[in-house]
């Protein structure tokens, strides 16, 4: 039943249930995440549970089942490291390389990805941060925790974007704010929903808490309390708020 609508739909389910305070995925954010209609989402969900790869409570959400979880861990591991290759070997753009893999990852056998995860040294993490299991299937999940949620004055260490959008990269990216870059809270204004961040050598940026959410960040070890970093001087689009 591997087929690519079914590799999506566990992908998602995957996704969605580990977002959940409930650790279970309802058939309206799925529906929504797949761009589907809920009845098709009800109709495949139906299927995954007659073939024991989810299981669906009456009145309640949606799980996989240890063969559900499992192949939704292979599609992840194909996707991440087709995005690595992409960005590393081919030199795409980060925030093009999520629609090609999507694409790639359901026509690549277990050999080439094989081959694909030791020709890029067997990387732990793709582009965006996102954890990429190993071969064995295991998945562990980052450090982090989101920049919204830290206070002013600190330290900060990227590790991980959650949102895939396009424009949304795009802006981080321009902003200096990838993984693995250090960058310096300057202030908080809760009242404004707001923040204002400055990566080392590029000029301080205005972003909503909404979108600061999706940046996963950790405290650097050294020099916790920091202080600013020399401003850059830029063209004035360092005070835009992303479009999120």
């Amino acid at each position: 039943m591997a087929t690519e609508t079914v590799e999506n739909y566990l992908k998602a389910l995957h996704t969605l249930c580990r977002e959940s305070a409930s650790g279970e995925a309802g058939v309206v954010r799925l529906a929504a995440m797949l761009k589907v209609t809920k009845g098709s989402a009800t109709s495949m969900v139906r299927k995954l549970c007659a073939a024991k790869l989810a299981k669906a409570e009456r009145y309640g959400g949606v799980t996989l089942t240890v063969k559900g979880s499992r192949a939704a861990i292979d599609v992840l591991r194909r996707h991440r490291i087709i995005e690595t290759f992409l960005v590393q070997t081919l030199k795409l753009d980060w925030a093009d390389v999520h629609e090609e893999a999507e694409r790639l990852e359901h026509a690549l056998s277990p050999r080439i990805v094989q081959r694909l995860d030791e020709l890029l040294g067997h990387p732990a993490i793709d582009p965006h941060g996102d954890p990429i299991p190993d071969a064995s299937g295991v998945l562990r999940e980052p450090g982090g925790k989101p920049l919204a949620s830290c206070g002013a004055g600190l330290a900060v260490r990227i590790v991980r974007i959650t949102d895939q959008d396009r424009t949304f990269l795009m802006f981080v990216a321009n902003h200096g704010l990838k993984p693995g870059a250090i960058a310096s809270i300057i202030s908080v204004d809760p009242q404004a929903d707001s923040l204002l961040v400055q990566a080392a050598g590029h000029p301080q940026v205005s972003m909503s808490l909404t979108a600061a959410a999706k940046v996963l960040v950790e405290r650097t070890t050294a020099d916790r309390q920091v202080r600013r970093l020399p401003r850059v001087s830029g063209n004035g689009a360092g005070n835009k708020k992303p479009g999120q």
